[in-house]
């Protein structure tokens, strides 16, 4: 397990990955539906008609070796991995497709996003909640959990 301050020292990597991601889903892409965007807005997002998803069959990983493996290893990104949110962009693994918590969750993070103001301050928040206290039981992790239960139904 790699230490959280050199995982820090690499969020300007991770940002920069993410950004461009981000940048990808946004061109390629599908629109929230009208049903999707309603989930959006009871997520708390401020601008639901701005988000695309992408489905995927794998979420990609960064080329860089050294990020590569931070992701990897600290299991932040693994081949598992069904879903990601990258502010505006979304990956969706194709399985998934019709998972309508899925969807809601990786919404709330966006809000989230929006909320923080910016991907780094998303970021550096998450992996340091992620490092100390494990998923899913950072503070943005289980906001999202909790709203996705309040939107979709307690499961």
């Amino acid at each position: 397990m790699h230490n959280l301050d050199h995982i820090q020292q690499l969020i300007p990597s991770i940002c920069q990955w993410a950004e461009e991601q981000e940048q990808l889903i946004l061109r390629n892409g599908d629109p929230l539906t009208a049903d999707q965007q309603i989930d959006a807005y009871l997520a708390g997002v401020k601008t639901p008609h701005t988000i695309r998803v992408q489905y995927v069959e794998q979420i990609p990983f960064p080329k860089e070796s050294e990020l590569l493996s931070i992701l990897n290893t600290s299991s932040l990104l693994t081949p598992a991995t069904v879903g990601l949110c990258l502010r505006k962009g979304i990956y969706i693994k194709s399985s998934y497709q019709n998972n309508r918590r899925l969807l809601v969750h990786e919404l709330v993070h966006t809000m989230q996003y929006e909320r923080l103001g910016s991907i780094q301050h998303f970021l550096e928040q998450y992996i340091r909640e992620y490092i100390l206290y494990g998923y899913p039981y950072g503070s943005l992790e289980l906001e999202a959990t909790e709203l996705e239960r309040k939107i979709c139904g307690v499961k």
